[in-house]
């Protein structure tokens, strides 16, 4: 046999909420200012792409990177404004390199919306039809 590690519960239940949705990253507090603009930002970027059904894996790993990258050029902005728009040549040098990454990353994913289609089959317009009917009895 071979001598395989074993993963602590833990890791699994952490994986097991990242990948079913509950959290974004693992041992984080989700209720910070950041981590649900961070929320925000996946939810807008998915919705863009058409939903978290209409999108592949890759394009979900993506969409966390870009929302990452864009939350971190936000709170550096948020420092800036804080001293007075002062930022030193690194920081700018760090902000334009990351701004670059987003950019790349939102051209792999697509600069577009795309549109949800959200016409209903016949049969759920039919079965809505006649509740309606039924109701309005």
């Amino acid at each position: 046999m071979r001598n395989r590690k074993r993963i602590a519960p833990s890791l699994t239940r952490i994986r097991s909420a990242i990948t079913n949705g509950r959290r974004v990253l693992a041992n984080t507090d989700h209720r910070t200012a950041w981590m649900r603009r961070l929320r925000d930002l996946v939810a807008q970027h998915l919705t863009d792409l058409g939903g978290e059904e209409a999108t592949s894996q890759a394009e979900q790993v993506l969409v966390r990177r870009a929302a990452m990258l864009t939350l971190q050029l936000e709170m550096m902005e948020a420092r800036w404004a804080a001293n007075d728009g002062e930022a030193d040549a690194k920081q700018i040098e760090t902000y334009q390199r990351a701004a670059n990454s987003l950019r790349r990353v939102l051209e792999s994913l697509g600069l577009k919306r795309r549109a949800k289609d959200v016409t209903p089959s016949l049969s759920e317009y039919l079965d809505r039809k006649s509740r309606q009917m039924e109701a309005a009895e």
